[in-house]
C-alpha cells in the first residue's frame, strides 16, 4: 500500500477509469504545463494528467498552477473524470483519466534547472554527478533502484526462508589483509596506528564457519583502493555468502537457484544448470576468463596446419616451449585493420597477420605466397572462411596469443556492430561458470615470485594437492568465476580448512608473512569444518 501512513490518497501512477468520480489528493512534481490550460504531475510512480481550472471561482487555483515553475512541488486536490472522447493518452497507464483540480497548494518552487529532468536529454555525466539528486528523478535511475531492492529482497527470502542462511553484518574497521587489492587506510587517534577497511568479509565469514553458524550471507559493503581502473569502483556492495560442509557443486547449485528466484519476470526465465568451461578452454577458444558466449568468433588453433608450411617467422615463434599459432574469422570484415593491429601491438605486444577472402574465393595475404592451392583451400577450410571475411592470425606464447586474439575479438564486434550487424542480443543472458584456475600466478612485476590468482585462502584442487609441495605452478585450485555476457558478476572458492597447509600456502609459497593472519590460523586450529562460499557483485 502505497498510501499508508501519508496524507495523498492516491499516487499519480495509480488512478484508471474505476476511479471516475471520485475526489484525491495527489502530490508531486509538475512535469510539464501548458498555456494554464493543464499539467502534467508526476511522483515515483507515474504521471496524472491535472485539468486547471478556468472558472473565476477558481480563479486563484489557476493562478497558482500556470505560474508555478517546472519540477516543482505541488498539492492538487479534485475530481477524477473520464477524458474526453478521442483525448485518451494509450501510452499513459493514467491515460483514460484526468484530474479537475479544485483546490492547489504549491509546496515548495523550484528554481531554474541545470537540465530537464527527462532521460531522453543528453547530460553530461559530470553534470549529473553534481546533481544527483535531480538524475535521480528520472525513470531510469528510479527504475534501476527499485529493481535492486526487489531483487535484494527475493534474494534475503531464498536464502533466510527457503534455505536456512543467517544474515550476519560484519566489521568495517578491521588490520590489513596480504593479497589482493590495495585498501583503504582509516588513522585512528593512537598516533602510528591505523585500521584498514575490508576488501571482502572473507576472513569474517570463515571465522562464522568454525564458529559453527553453517550457512551465513550478508549484502556486504565493500571497499577496495584500486585507482580508476574502468571497471572498478572505490566502493561496491555484494552478495557475500558462507556454507559448511560444501563443495563446489553444492555452491554452484545454490547460486544458479538464488539466480532463477530472484531474476526479474520482465526479464524472461533464465534456464539451470548454467554451462560450465574451464580456464584453459577459455582462454584457449575465448583469450579471457570472463568469455561473451552470445556470439561466435571462436579462436581457432592452426599450430598443426602452419607447422608443415615452410615459413621462417612463424617457424621461428613455434619453436619457443608453449607456443601457437591461432586466428579468428572475422565475419564480413568491415572492421579497421590498422587500428586493430596498433590495437595488438601495444596492448599486448603482438605483431598479428590478416588474411582476406577475396569475393572470388581467393586469399589476399603476405602469406599466400608460401600456400599453394591446395593449402589455401585448406586453410579456408579449416578457418571456415566466406567471401569478404577477414582472418587475424597471430604466432608465439600461448597465453599472449590468445589473450590478444581474444582481445580483438570484443574489438572487432564493437566495430561490426557500429557498422550495423548484431552479434550481440542484448536482450539474452548468456551465464557461464569458469572452473579449474590455476592456483597461482607468476607476479606481473617479479616472475619468479607467484601470488594467488584468486585469494591466499583457496583450496587446491584434490587432484593436485601432492603438487602444491612440489610445483606450485602447475596446481589448479577450487575457485569458481560466474561469467554473464563476458562480465564476470561472481568469484568465489572452497576454502582451506587446515591450519598447517594455510601456514604452508601463506609462508612458503606466497612469501608472507603468517603473523598477519595469526587470529585466522589459530581459529583453523580449533576443529574448523570444511567450507566454501561465494560472492556475487
Amino acid at each position: 500500500d502505497f498510501n499508508s501512513f501519508v496524507t495523498r490518497t492516491n499516487t499519480c501512477g495509480e488512478l484508471r477509469s474505476a476511479h471516475v468520480g471520485q475526489e484525491v489528493t495527489l502530490y508531486g512534481w509538475i512535469q510539464y504545463q501548458r498555456q494554464g490550460l493543464f499539467l502534467v504531475l508526476r511522483d515515483f510512480q507515474g504521471l496524472t494528467q491535472i485539468i486547471i481550472p478556468q472558472d473565476e471561482a477558481h480563479s486563484h487555483v489557476k493562478k497558482l498552477l500556470s505560474n508555478a515553475p517546472v519540477e516543482s512541488v505541488v498539492r492538487v486536490t479534485g475530481i477524477v473524470s473520464p477524458r474526453p472522447p478521442g483525448q485518451e493518452n494509450p501510452k499513459m497507464p493514467t491515460g483514460d483519466i484526468e484530474v479537475k483540480a479544485e483546490t492547489a497548494e504549491i509546496l515548495n518552487s523550484c528554481k531554474k534547472l541545470p537540465f530537464e529532468i527527462k532521460d531522453f536529454i543528453k547530460k553530461s555525466e559530470a553534470l549529473r554527478m553534481q546533481y544527483r539528486y535531480l538524475d535521480l528523478r528520472g525513470f531510469q535511475l528510479q527504475y534501476n533502484l527499485r529493481l535492486r531492492s526487489q531483487i535484494v529482497m527475493r534474494m534475503r527470502e531464498y536464502l533466510c526462508n527457503l534455505h536456512g542462511f543467517v544474515d550476519v553484518e560484519t566489521p568495517t574497521l578491521f588490520k590489513r589483509t596480504p593479497g589482493g587489492a590495495k585498501e583503504f587506510l582509516v588513522p585512528s587517534r593512537e598516533a602510528g596506528k591505523f585500521y584498514s577497511l575490508p576488501q571482502s568479509p572473507q576472513q569474517f565469514k570463515q571465522l562464522l564457519m568454525v564458529g559453527g553458524l553453517d550457512r551465513y550471507f550478508q549484502v556486504a559493503r565493500c571497499y577496495r583502493d584500486e585507482g580508476s581502473r574502468p571497471d572498478r569502483q572505490p566502493e561496491f556492495t555484494q552478495i557475500d555468502i558462507e556454507m559448511s560442509f560444501v563443495d563446489q557443486a553444492g555452491i554452484q547449485r545454490l547460486i544458479e537457484g538464488l539466480l532463477q528466484y530472484s531474476w526479474p519476470e520482465e526479464r524472461g526465465c533464465i534456464t539451470t544448470p548454467f554451462p560450465s568451461m574451464t580456464y584453459e578452454e577459455a582462454l584457449a577458444d575465448y583469450g579471457t576468463d570472463k568469455p561473451d558466449t552470445r556470439f561466435g568468433m571462436k579462436i581457432v588453433d592452426i599450430s598443426d596446419f602452419v607447422r608443415k608450411l615452410d615459413i621462417q617467422f612463424v617457424q621461428n615463434a613455434l619453436s619457443f616451449p608453449r607456443s601457437s599459432v591461432k586466428a579468428i574469422c572475422i565475419p564480413q570484415g568491415v572492421v579497421n585493420l590498422e587500428s586493430l593491429k596498433e590495437s595488438a601491438k601495444s596492448q599486448f605486444n603482438q605483431e598479428i597477420v590478416e588474411i582476406i577472402c577475396r569475393p572470388d574465393g581467393s586469399l589476399k595475404s603476405v602469406l599466400t605466397k608460401f600456400l599453394g592451392e591446395k593449402q589455401q583451400s585448406e586453410l579456408i577450410q579449416v578457418l571456415n572462411m566466406q567471401v569478404d571475411d577477414v582472418v587475424l592470425l597471430a604466432a608465439g606464447e600461448h597465453k599472449q596469443v590468445c589473450s590478444a586474439l581474444g582481445s580483438l575479438r570484443l574489438e572487432s564486434a564493437d566495430l561490426l556492430e557500429a557498422a550495423g550487424l548484431v552479434l550481440r542480443d542484448p536482450t539474452t543472458f548468456h551465464f557461464l561458470w569458469v572452473v579449474d584456475f590455476p592456483l597461482f600466478l607468476p607476479k606481473e612485476e617479479n616472475p619468479t615470485e607467484l601470488e594467488s590468482a584468486h585469494h591466499p585462502f583457496t583450496a587446491p584442487h584434490p587432484s593436485d594437492t601432492s603438487l602444491l609441495y612440489c610445483d606450485p605452478t602447475k596446481v589448479r585450485s577450487q575457485h569458481y568465476d560466474l561469467v554473464l555476457n563476458g562480465s564476470e558478476v561472481g568469484g568465489g572458492s572452497i576454502r582451506i580448512h587446515s591450519a598447517e597447509q594455510q601456514r604452508f600456502v601463506l609462508e612458503k609459497v606466497l612469501k608472507e608473512d603468517s603473523e598477519v593472519l595469526s587470529h585466522l590460523l589459530e581459529a583453523l586450529e580449533f576443529g574448523a569444518p570444511p567450507h566454501g562460499g561465494i560472492a556475487l557483485g
